[in-house]
C-alpha cells in the first residue's frame, strides 16, 4: 500500500519537528510510461528511513541514497532516471520512460 500525500507530508513534518535531517523528493515530470505520476512524493531522514514512493526498485535507492547528500549539504538537486545503453547498469526505468525528481532539504520550524 502506497501512503498517501498527507500522511508522507505529515511524517516529513513530524520527522524535522523531532529533530530529524529530513528530504522530501517529488516527482517533477515524467515522459513515456513512468511508475508514479507528476507530485509523487517520498520522504527520507538521515537515517535512511523513508515513507512513500516516487518510482521503486534501483531508482528509488538512488534517490534515497542522493537524499542523504541533500540532507548532510543542504542543497536541492533535480535527478533525472531513464533507460540509456550506457547506464543499463545503474538505477533506470525498465518501463522505457524517464522521470525527473526534485529533492529538497525540509528543515523543522525555527523558534526565536
Amino acid at each position: 500500500m502506497i501512503s498517501t500525500d498527507t500522511d508522507i507530508l505529515a511524517t516529513a513534518e513530524a520527522w524535522a519537528k523531532a529533530g530529524r535531517g529530513v528530504a522530501l523528493a517529488t516527482v517533477i515530470e515524467t515522459w513515456g510510461s513512468a511508475p508514479r505520476p507528476v507530485g509523487s512524493h517520498l520522504v527520507i531522514d538521515n537515517e535512511g528511513n523513508f515513507l512513500g514512493s516516487v518510482s521503486g526498485g534501483c531508482v528509488e535507492g538512488a534517490v534515497v541514497e542522493e537524499a542523504g547528500e541533500v540532507i548532510a549539504d543542504g542543497r536541492p538537486r533535480t535527478l533525472e532516471f531513464g533507460v540509456a545503453d550506457e547506464t543499463a547498469w545503474k538505477a533506470g526505468l525498465s518501463c522505457g520512460g524517464r522521470i525527473k525528481v526534485f529533492v529538497e532539504p525540509v528543515r523543522g520550524k525555527e523558534t526565536n
